[in-house]
């Protein structure tokens, strides 16, 4: 699979598109038109349910082990959990410079699939409960829809519940 494109005058949403069409990804970039700082804003500039939102959440820990958590929009990933799952020793979520530096994208557009850096992944599975999802499409005014299925094929994702319990 090819690497996204790391070219400095690259939008993060252009090197996202450019991702998803040189490897012929079933997905597609939305520019709702709207602001999406939030789940609830996003949901609703898209016209979807928050549960149809998730969030890519880049977790390091003092030995600056870096993976990528998927879950749902409206949850909180069980730092718990996430240990257990990943081996990481307190995982911290991380700071907006190595989020960029591991994934060539910016904290608040993280996609799941294609970084900079192959980073393990792990997919909360109450995510799987939505047939299609809307991640992060490379930059904050964007969005990407595509399935979970499609997100853990690509990223060869693990599967686990890393979310809080309701």
């Amino acid at each position: 699979m090819a690497e996204p494109a790391h070219l400095s005058d690259h939008t993060g949403r252009e090197r996202m598109q450019e991702f998803l069409d040189s490897n012929r990804i079933d997905a597609e970039i939305i520019v709702p038109g709207a602001d999406t700082p939030t789940v609830p804003a996003a949901a609703d500039a898209l016209g979807v349910r928050p549960e149809q939102i998730v969030k890519s959440l880049v977790f390091s820990d003092r030995n600056e082990e870096t993976i990528i958590a998927v879950v749902r929009g409206t949850a909180k990933v069980d730092r718990r959990k996430l240990s257990q799952a990943t081996g990481l020793r307190k995982p911290k979520l991380a700071p907006p410079e190595l989020v960029h530096e591991v994934t060539g994208y910016r904290a608040g557009g993280t996609p799941p699939i294609g970084h900079r850096e192959q980073l393990t992944v792990y997919i909360d599975d109450a995510v799987f409960n939505e047939p299609v999802v809307y991640a992060g499409g490379g930059d904050i005014e964007s969005m990407l829809r595509i399935t979970p299925a499609t997100i853990q094929t690509l990223t060869d994702a693990v599967v686990v519940d890393i979310s809080e319990d309701d």
